[in-house]
């Protein structure tokens, strides 16, 4: 190990490839603190938005008008902003009315987090896409299975839960996939609200360091392997839930 670091500190003064993230303990530990946030963001927001659409989904297909209404009426406003003003809309605006707290200095301090509002921000953004892509699995559907069921004495939450929803999930996959590694690419924005996370992070070392280039391409290979990740496990699950006549 300590020939790594000093074979890269001797590369940085031969060459000016300075990665001081792999011989520097200061910068090492902020650049894998940023990446563990981006991490967590993402995996919450993911998660958070594929429920947003499965429940959004069961919604849009309820017989009463008003609820209908609303699902559409959230499709429509946070697919038709953009992802950065709904960060600010929920930072700057529905922050400022909730109580404040006192840190450890008795200096106030928000109720909830940076972090907490980009997770909610970025799972409503890409929930509202979530919930047009399961509803288009489940108007793919055919008709004829869901009146099997009915058949059966399934009622229509057991009906959408235990048949339509396992068939409309296979359909909506390859679509779902894309709609999630645009998410995980949109948690970058994060960084408006100083959420600590990986492009913030990087943006103090090269602030520091003076490295802008080099971090940059640190930067394009982390989120090739975060988002590569995600690819392969979609893809994983894809093939698991192949059946014929639903996938290719």
């Amino acid at each position: 190990m300590n020939e790594i670091v000093a074979w890269f500190r001797h590369l940085s003064q031969t060459s000016g490839i300075n990665l001081t993230i792999v011989y520097d303990p200061f910068d090492r530990a902020r650049f894998l603190r940023g990446f563990l946030v981006t991490a967590e963001l993402s995996v919450v927001c993911v998660l958070g938005s594929v429920i947003v659409g499965v429940v959004g989904a069961w919604l849009q297909g309820s017989r009463m008008v008003w609820t209908r209404r609303i699902v559409q009426g959230y499709i429509q406003l946070f697919r038709n902003t953009p992802p950065l003003v709904q960060m600010y809309f929920f930072y700057f605006g529905v922050s400022n009315l909730l109580p404040k707290t006192t840190n450890a200095i008795g200096l106030p301090q928000p109720l909830v987090s940076g972090f907490i509002w980009a997770c909610i921000s970025l799972t409503f953004f890409a929930g509202a896409f979530n919930v047009e892509i399961f509803r288009a699995g489940i108007e793919a559907v055919p008709s004829a299975t869901i009146e099997a069921a009915e058949a059966l004495g399934y009622t229509r939450f057991q009906s959408y839960r235990h048949i339509v929803l396992p068939l409309a999930l296979r359909v909506s996959l390859p679509a779902l996939n894309n709609n999630l590694v645009n998410l995980i690419k949109t948690t970058t924005l994060a960084y408006a609200i100083a959420v600590p996370e990986l492009l913030y992070a990087s943006a103090q070392i090269w602030s520091d360091e003076s490295n802008v280039t080099v971090m940059m391409v640190v930067l394009l290979f982390a989120y090739v392997a975060l988002v590569g990740l995600l690819v392969f496990l979609m893809h994983k699950l894809e093939h698991r839930l192949r059946l014929p006549g639903y996938s290719r």
